[in-house]
């Protein structure tokens, strides 16, 4: 009988559980997986790894799977295919006790390819791989991002890679292109680059592209590649946030976020509301849970960080005014709640948010009513871009040096360990089907329990 629970296991293992696949940035549900007792609680680069893969390039978008197809995307730079990856501690340095200058900035002048890499889930061997585009950067980028940061999304029929440097791509399974939508690498602030990952919702794909010259979002056909419409975006200027698809009780609104406020649109392109008050610089996407929808905008320099919940049916503005915390369709803000790059992420009855210096708070989603203030993770923990997941109630936050803070995820703070894979990342992990893919500054894991 026990070799016989012991074969069941392992054949269970090896088949992808339906709806664990993680088709999109953070997932479905705003980074919070499934629980499954495969997935795993330690690592380092020897322990608990199916796989690793060395990857070219420099880039920080994260992988996405769907049943045995890992995909994620790189730029590799032809004459530096693996590049030294230095200069973003010079950025942090900067970020901790002085302005970000020119010398943050990378201006190319090699030719770079996009490439989009189909990885077995089982193997870690690449089943194909397809060179999206090939050409010098028209823009340059900061040292903190990369020529392709965007995450790309799938549908299990075809995976849409869209990048702010190239455009929109589409490939059916077996990397056959389908469909492509070229465009120009538009001006972004003081050369720091996009980064805003396109959305999928009923066959349509959503792109904002936030930037200096002509700020806009658009939804594309995700058969054709069609565009069916595309709305100015007024006043704004360069954001790095994705857009969210917030299905809520009366409505489907494409939501967005940004410098001059947050703006929500229907599936036709119309503005349905707006909030003004976000930080200068906004790079933090939206998420939804208890019937509310989570906006926040923390970029540190700035005195107000806020946090705003937000209640379905809103029109028009609906900006709070001068010292108020609420009103009809903001049921609750936080003037200093908010973190700069991290998203945030609810789990059951709390609201996280994971501060980019190492803080974790958690307040009640529907009053906003602190459970507990800010925790330090760790005296050493480093600062954090990659936005936190949760699952088998535990809260997980990698750092900028690879390390990967466990915490327990309730009304007490509490870290339970830390596991190390030795190398920078800015990149948010995927989990599904009973394991946690992970891109470092070189490489690629699929980690899960031995």
């Amino acid at each position: 009988m026990a070799r016989l629970l012991v074969l069941v296991f392992v054949v269970l293992s090896a088949i992808p559980a339906a709806g664990q696949n993680w088709p999109q940035f953070r997932g479905t549900r705003g980074g919070v997986a499934a629980d499954d007792l495969r997935l795993p609680d330690t690592w380092s680069t020897t322990e608990n790894i199916a796989w690793s893969l060395n990857l070219p390039g420099r880039s920080w978008s994260s992988p996405v799977v769907w049943g045995n197809h890992v995909f994620v995307v790189s730029a590799i730079n032809s004459k530096e295919p693996t590049p030294t990856l230095n200069a973003v501690g010079t950025y942090l340095a900067r970020s901790l006790g002085g302005p970000m200058t020119g010398a943050d900035i990378s201006k190319p002048v090699d030719e770079y390819r996009w490439v989009l890499y189909d990885v077995d889930f089982q193997t870690g061997q690449v089943t194909w791989e397809r060179v999206v585009h090939a050409a010098v950067p028209l823009q340059p980028v900061h040292q903190k991002n990369s020529f392709a940061s965007e995450t790309p999304v799938t549908d299990g029929e075809r995976v849409y890679v869209y990048l702010g440097y190239v455009g929109l791509f589409a490939f059916d399974m077996s990397g056959k292109p389908v469909w492509s939508k070229p465009m120009p690498a538009m001006r972004m602030r003081t050369g720091w680059g996009p980064a805003a990952s396109p959305v999928l919702h009923n066959g349509r794909l959503y792109i904002v592209n936030d930037n200096e010259e002509r700020a806009f979002i658009a939804a594309f056909d995700a058969k054709t590649g069609t565009e069916l419409w595309r709305t100015e975006r007024e006043a704004e200027g360069s954001n790095w946030s994705s857009p969210f698809v917030w299905d809520n009780e009366q409505r489907t609104e494409i939501v967005t976020s940004g410098t001059k406020g947050v703006r929500s649109y229907d599936t036709s392109g119309r503005l349905l509301w707006q909030l003004a008050g976000m930080t200068s610089i906004h790079a933090v996407t939206p998420i939804a849970s208890h019937g509310l929808l989570y906006v926040s905008s923390g970029y540190f320099p700035d005195s107000k960080r806020p946090t705003y919940a937000i209640r379905p049916g809103a029109s028009g503005d609906i900006s709070l005014k001068g010292e108020e915390r609420s009103n009809a369709f903001v049921a609750w803000s936080n003037p200093t709640l908010a973190s700069a790059y991290p998203s945030p992420m609810v789990v059951g009855d709390q609201y996280y948010t994971l501060m980019d210096r190492g803080f974790v708070t958690s307040n009640d989603p529907r009053t906003g009513e602190e459970i507990f203030g800010r925790q330090r993770i760790a005296v050493d923990g480093g600062t954090f871009t990659a936005s936190p997941w949760s699952y088998n109630g535990k809260l997980f936050a990698m750092s900028e040096d690879g390390v990967t803070f466990v915490m327990q995820a309730g009304k007490a703070f509490k870290v339970l360990g830390r596991n190390s894979l030795d190398e920078m990342t800015l990149a948010t992990p995927a989990v599904a089907n009973g394991s946690l893919i992970i891109r470092t500054a070189t490489k690629l894991y699929r980690v899960a329990r031995r």
